[in-house]
Protein backbone atom coordinates (compact mmCIF):
# COMPACT_ATOMS: atom_id res chain seq x y z
CA UNK A 1 0.00 0.00 0.00
CA UNK A 2 1.56 3.75 -0.92
CA UNK A 3 0.95 5.93 1.57
CA UNK A 4 2.40 9.84 1.54
CA UNK A 5 4.09 10.33 4.94
CA UNK A 6 6.15 13.32 5.62
CA UNK A 7 5.38 14.16 2.45
CA UNK A 8 6.88 11.36 0.32
CA UNK A 9 5.22 8.27 -1.21
CA UNK A 10 6.43 5.30 1.04
CA UNK A 11 5.42 1.63 0.20
CA UNK A 12 3.88 -0.13 3.11
CA UNK A 13 3.07 -3.89 3.43
CA UNK A 14 -0.49 -4.34 3.39
CA UNK A 15 -0.54 -6.08 6.82
CA UNK A 16 -0.54 -2.54 8.37
CA UNK A 17 -3.73 -1.30 8.46
CA UNK A 18 -3.76 0.99 11.71
CA UNK A 19 -1.97 4.19 13.05
CA UNK A 20 -0.35 2.06 15.54
CA UNK A 21 0.98 -0.96 13.28
CA UNK A 22 2.18 1.71 10.73
CA UNK A 23 4.23 2.99 14.20
CA UNK A 24 5.41 -0.89 15.15
CA UNK A 25 6.57 -1.21 11.27
CA UNK A 26 9.15 2.09 11.37
CA UNK A 27 9.78 1.35 15.27
CA UNK A 28 8.41 4.45 16.37
CA UNK A 29 6.16 2.92 19.22
CA UNK A 30 6.63 4.35 22.79
CA UNK A 31 8.43 7.41 21.44
CA UNK A 32 7.22 10.73 22.24
CA UNK A 33 5.70 12.24 19.11
CA UNK A 34 2.73 13.58 17.22
CA UNK A 35 0.67 11.98 14.09
CA UNK A 36 -1.31 13.38 11.72
CA UNK A 37 -4.04 11.40 9.63
CA UNK A 38 -5.21 13.39 6.86
CA UNK A 39 -4.82 16.90 8.22
CA UNK A 40 -6.71 15.74 11.04
CA UNK A 41 -4.29 15.31 14.46
CA UNK A 42 -4.49 12.41 16.43
CA UNK A 43 -5.17 11.34 20.30
CA UNK A 44 -2.46 8.55 21.10
CA UNK A 45 -5.79 6.69 21.98
CA UNK A 46 -6.94 7.51 18.43
CA UNK A 47 -4.31 5.09 17.02
CA UNK A 48 -5.37 1.66 16.92
CA UNK A 49 -8.63 2.62 15.57
CA UNK A 50 -7.53 4.71 12.98
CA UNK A 51 -7.36 2.89 9.62
CA UNK A 52 -5.04 3.47 7.18
CA UNK A 53 -6.07 3.31 3.13
CA UNK A 54 -4.27 3.36 -0.05
CA UNK A 55 -3.09 7.22 -0.95
CA UNK A 56 -3.62 8.47 2.67
CA UNK A 57 -1.60 11.25 4.19
CA UNK A 58 0.41 11.03 7.25
CA UNK A 59 2.43 13.35 8.85
CA UNK A 60 4.66 11.96 11.76
CA UNK A 61 6.34 14.35 14.12
CA UNK A 62 9.09 13.33 17.00
CA UNK A 63 10.41 14.94 19.64
CA UNK A 64 14.48 14.86 20.09
CA UNK A 65 16.05 15.85 22.95
CA UNK A 66 19.57 17.25 23.58
CA UNK A 67 21.53 20.95 24.52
Amino acid sequence: MKLHINGQTVDVPDMVTTVTELLVHFELQGKMLVVEHNQTILQKEEHAQTELAEGHRIEIVHFVGGG
